[in-house]
C-alpha cells in the first residue's frame, strides 16, 4: 500500500522534492478506524475561492516537513490537534495538482485534542457523510474534486 505517517513523529516526512508549493491538506474523518464522515471547510477568502469547500491545511514552510506542517496548519486554522492516518496517494510524488505552480499532500485525520473551529480561512465546518451523494452535495474547490474520489476510494479499501 503506501506510507502511513503518525503523529507522533510529526515533522519526519520531508517535502518531496518539487517544482514549485507544496501544500498539505488534512481529510479530518470522525474515526480512523470507522469512518463514517468527513469535516470540510468552506472558504472564506480569496473571493474566487470563497464559498466552495476544501480539506483543510496550507502551505508548508521552507525547511518544513509536511506533516509537521499539516499538524501547525490545523492549530492555525481549526484549534486542533490531530493523529495522521494514511496518505491519500495522489497521481505525482508531490500529491495532487491545485494550479501550475502547487501540488497537494493529503493525510487522513482524526481529531485528538480540541473542537474545530473555522479560526482562519473559513467562515464554515461541517461533518459530512462519507457517501457520492452526501459529499458531491457540496460545492468543492474543483482542484479538490479528484481527491474527494480518491478518499472515497480509500475509505473504501480500508484505509
Amino acid at each position: 500500500m503506501h506510507s502511513q505517517e503518525n503523529s507522533s513523529q510529526a515533522g519526519t516526512a520531508a517535502p518531496r522534492s518539487s517544482p514549485g508549493v507544496q501544500v498539505v491538506g488534512a481529510a479530518i474523518l470522525d474515526s480512523l478506524a470507522r469512518p463514517s464522515k468527513l469535516l470540510a471547510a468552506r472558504r472564506s477568502a480569496p473571493e474566487a475561492l470563497a464559498g466552495l469547500w476544501e480539506f483543510p491545511g496550507g502551505k508548508v514552510k521552507p525547511g518544513e516537513g509536511c506533516t509537521k506542517a499539516l499538524h501547525r496548519e490545523l492549530a492555525e486554522e481549526l484549534g486542533i490537534r490531530v493523529e495522521l492516518g494514511a496518505e491519500v496517494p495522489g497521481p505525482s510524488e508531490q500529491g495532487w495538482p491545485l494550479n501550475r505552480t502547487a501540488a497537494m499532500r493529503v493525510w487522513l485525520a482524526e481529531v485528538t485534542d480540541g473542537t474545530p473551529e473555522p479560526l482562519e480561512d473559513h467562515d464554515e465546518l461541517r461533518w459530512v457523510d462519507l457517501t457520492e451523494n452526501a459529499l458531491m452535495e457540496l460545492p468543492w474547490i474543483p482542484a479538490d474534486l479528484p481527491i474527494v474520489t480518491a478518499l472515497q476510494q480509500t475509505v473504501a479499501a480500508g484505509l
